[in-house]
């Protein structure tokens, strides 16, 4: 046994590791300064997050010792597990903001959208990789968009499109990664127009339909849907070179800047830290998306590409949809930045992905 942890460690991806808790890093030293301008009760969410981020690194070393390949052979289970969570959900969660799609267990609230994100990760890898041979054809093309489709709309009834948009995008980068036919990427696309104008017209709320109307005509509602984007353009903005200081955003600590530790939390590292550190933190997203690009390029088997690759497609895209929000280039759709974002339910569920993708890379190394 001691062998065997010595040969993991040793093996273990440790510059990952440091990239993800320089992430983490940035996010508590903003937490901690918009809860400054918001009196002493609200240090509540600064030293939630603390044990958040504690229980996804133990949890991130127990996923590093689970081979994959046992994830990999449950993956019918896993992804009914994922159906029975949204669902009840729905039947039993509480409702926050708008959205249906909280647990709430002892004042905790526990997302499960955020563990399914990871739970179809390794469906559709296992899937995909266990039908290689005939991984073209239309059956194969069909049956993991149809898996993808059933989730993304017990999402959508939770009232999460942002949370729906992200599962829909794991199976997309999926397929590109595959390389299907390209008429079938093609009719992809054109389907996911079909659902996003059904969606539009027998889901969508008219708060959801003001926040995209608010990005394709900026401007024209300050006073609602706007406001959020306005503030967290003039946060942005004012950061100028090197910030205002932390502690000293004006934005976030006379909160002007709404969802400022979780939509919201570039807007204030720009206004806090300034360029140069806004420049820093995608610099650490940088170190980490290349410590896995440079792992799959050694890969010899499906799963381990499409998981990782996936993985990054997925991180990717919530952070760019995220810092897109705070500068006007999205719309807002309620999306956190990854591991930088007050939450409990995504970090720790980040954690358990960075886990699985580590002992990935174990095995890589050790080759057993």
């Amino acid at each position: 046994m001691r062998y065997r942890i010595r040969t993991y460690l040793k093996a273990f991806d440790w510059p990952l590791l440091a990239s993800i808790i320089l992430l983490t890093s940035f996010g508590l030293t903003e937490i901690y300064s918009v809860a400054l301008g918001q009196g002493a009760n609200d240090l509540l969410n600064f030293y939630k997050q603390i044990a958040f981020i504690g229980l996804g690194i133990i949890l991130l070393f127990i996923f590093t010792f689970i081979d994959f390949r046992f994830l990999k052979s449950i993956r019918k289970y896993l992804y009914i597990f994922a159906v029975s969570i949204l669902t009840l959900v729905l039947i039993f969660g509480t409702n926050i903001r708008g959205t249906k799609g909280w647990f709430s267990i002892f004042g905790l609230g526990i997302q499960p959208v955020e563990i399914v994100k990871v739970l179809l990760l390794i469906f559709l890898a296992a899937y995909l990789s266990d039908s290689a041979s005939k991984i073209k054809t239309l059956r194969h093309f069909l049956m993991s968009a149809l898996s993808t489709i059933f989730l993304v709309f017990l999402v959508i009834l939770q009232n999460d499109f942002g949370s729906a948009v992200i599962i829909g995008s794991i199976w997309l980068v999926l397929i590109l990664i595959v390389d299907f036919p390209k008429k079938y990427i093609f009719s992809a696309f054109s389907i996911i127009l079909v659902l996003f104008v059904l969606a539009w017209s027998f889901f969508f709320s008219d708060h959801q339909k003001g926040r995209i109307f608010t990005f394709l005509r900026p401007g024209e509602n300050v006073l609602a849907e706007d406001y959020n984007v306005q503030q967290a353009i003039i946060a942005v903005g004012s950061g100028n070179w090197y910030g205002k200081g932390v502690g000293f955003g004006s934005q976030s600590q006379l909160k002007f800047l709404p969802e400022a530790q979780t939509d919201f939390i570039f807007a204030v590292i720009a206004e806090e830290l300034g360029f140069l550190g806004s420049f820093l933190l995608i610099i650490f997203f940088g170190l980490f998306f290349t410590r896995l690009i440079k792992h799959v390029r050694k890969l010899n088997n499906d799963f381990s590409i499409y998981f990782i690759l996936g993985s990054a497609g997925l991180i990717f895209i919530q952070m760019f949809i995220n810092i897109g929000m705070n500068i006007g280039l999205m719309p807002v759709v309620g999306i956190a930045l990854p591991f930088v974002s007050y939450g409990g339910s995504a970090i720790i569920s980040l954690f358990i992905l960075v886990g699985i993708i580590q002992n990935i890379i174990i095995k890589s190394k050790i080759n057993y």
